[in-house]
């Protein structure tokens, strides 16, 4: 059963939390331990500057030096084979191979001071999604654990379904598939930071299933056909007989969850499903969420403008999704050749397809959500979970260094045209202080009218702040 971590019960809005806190104290407005952590885990309003958000994570740690903090003037092996390119923010050089992006940086803020110390990807990818550094050490582990943090994406969905209002469309998503799952390993990895942790399983995006051909495949790095991007909800049915992939591969993806939904309900398995599984059923066969999964809907030269890779069409539906309603997505580029932007071999990879592909689908979705009247109220971020060392390995890769990487943001109040922080000189050290993963978070929250010092209960019962020591970043209009 949908496990409820913390009621939601009216309180009066004229008193702050401070005022609640006194006067529970107190033994004032007859107010009892429950009532008073009831009142803590009440959801603050702030006035938002986004109604959504696209969080693009590219997992593996792109360089910053060869993509937005470029050093022409370091010594050869470090400043690296690629030339930078002008672009429309004052002090902004970007790489040659993100000529796209060039153009269109008077969109989107460059923060080039992004740093935390959990140089691992696992638990890099947990600090970055939710804010609070993994519980795992460093090496302990790689798989998502019950007691991970919740990502700020589940921390919003929860606080969607505690608010009363009622939506049509998930308030969570992650595309193309979980993150791991088209990693090459003997058993399929679950990576933490995407799930709903501590809040419970219930809080997890609806993931979408996309596949590869071989373990030797990454469609990231080529053209996908439409029968591969057939964009089908993982994990919807308990048994063979009500999995959607059983279905007619032929038929189109209207007729796949139609189909479905005639076979639950003639069935009456749905009474056996939790009620996180009814939620989802109805979730994914509403109109509004199949239509925006089917990307046959777009025109063939939108498709094209993002790329017909994996990336591309993911950052795509993730357009489309936001535009059905869904207020979270994530689009996770994976690494499903072991390697992808954990570029420790320099080879053509970066040139031909990582920097390329990048460019191609961010500037895709900028461009679109500005045209379609988005851009405003949808906060983009796209990052990895780390940089890359500034000194090159004996093959000119670059092995893990969180202590810098940059993070680019867009819509949803970003000034564009704008960088915060700066770097060293070899793009090693913030200078003047980092940004953390714990800022980054509460920038989203707070966009979002959300305060980060909401609290919720945590498993063991007790009021837990969303996220702990962050400040929202000062790159807002």
């Amino acid at each position: 059963m949908l496990r409820v971590l913390g009621g939601w019960q009216s309180t009066c809005s004229g008193f702050s939390r401070r005022h609640v806190l006194q006067a529970g104290g107190a033994g004032l407005f007859g107010l009892n331990l429950p009532q008073l952590l009831a009142a803590e885990s009440q959801h603050p309003q702030r006035r938002a500057t986004a109604k959504n958000v696209i969080f693009l994570f590219l997992f593996g740690g792109p360089s910053q030096l060869e993509t937005f903090d470029m050093k022409p003037d370091a010594v050869g092996d470090i400043r690296g084979p690629f030339k930078p390119v002008a672009s429309r923010t004052p002090g902004l050089q970007i790489c040659e191979h993100l000529g796209k992006l060039a153009q269109l940086s008077d969109k989107f803020c460059v923060v080039r001071n992004m740093s935390h110390t959990f140089n691992d990807h696992s638990g890099g990818g947990h600090y970055i999604q939710t804010g609070k550094r993994w519980h795992i050490p460093i090496g302990g582990g790689f798989n998502r654990t019950d007691k991970d943090w919740p990502s700020v994406g589940s921390m919003v969905d929860y606080l969607e379904q505690r608010s009363g209002r009622q939506h049509d469309v998930p308030n969570y998503m992650f595309l193309p598939a979980p993150l791991g799952h088209l990693q090459t390993y003997k058993v399929r990895l679950e990576r933490p930071g995407q799930y709903g942790g501590w809040l419970g399983r219930a809080y997890d995006p609806l993931s979408t299933a996309i596949g590869k051909r071989d373990d030797k495949d990454n469609p990231f790095f080529r053209e996908c056909t439409d029968d591969e991007l057939d964009y089908r909800i993982q994990g919807l049915a308990p048994d063979a007989e009500l999995t959607v992939d059983r279905l007619d591969r032929r038929r189109s993806l209207l007729t796949q969850f139609d189909a479905a939904r005639a076979t639950v309900d003639a069935s009456g398995a749905v009474s056996t499903f939790d009620q996180f599984r009814q939620r989802a059923m109805s979730l994914v066969t509403n109109s509004k969420t199949r239509d925006a999964l089917n990307l046959r809907q777009e025109s063939a030269a939108v498709r094209d403008r993002y790329g017909r890779h994996l990336f591309g069409q993911s950052t795509l539906v993730a357009r489309r999704l936001i535009e059905a309603g869904v207020r979270y997505v994530t689009v996770g580029w994976d690494a499903p050749d072991g390697y992808s932007w954990d570029s420790h071999s320099h080879s053509n990879d970066v040139k031909k397809h990582l920097l390329p592909g990048l460019d191609q689908a961010l500037s895709a979705l900028l461009v679109d959500l500005d045209e379609r009247g988005l851009l405003d109220e949808t906060l983009v971020v796209c990052t990895g979970e780390m940089g890359r060392t500034p000194k090159p390995n004996a093959s000119w890769g670059r092995q893990h260094w969180s202590t810098l990487f940059s993070t680019v943001l867009a819509g949803g109040g970003v000034r564009g045209g704008t960088l915060y922080g700066s770097s060293d000189r070899d793009a090693a050290y913030a200078v003047d202080g980092p940004s953390t993963p714990e800022d980054l978070a509460t920038t989203i929250l707070t966009a979002l009218g959300i305060d980060p010092e909401t609290r919720v209960l945590d498993a063991q019962g007790r009021p837990t702040l969303l996220v702990e020591g962050g400040r929202p970043l000062p790159i807002m209009a």
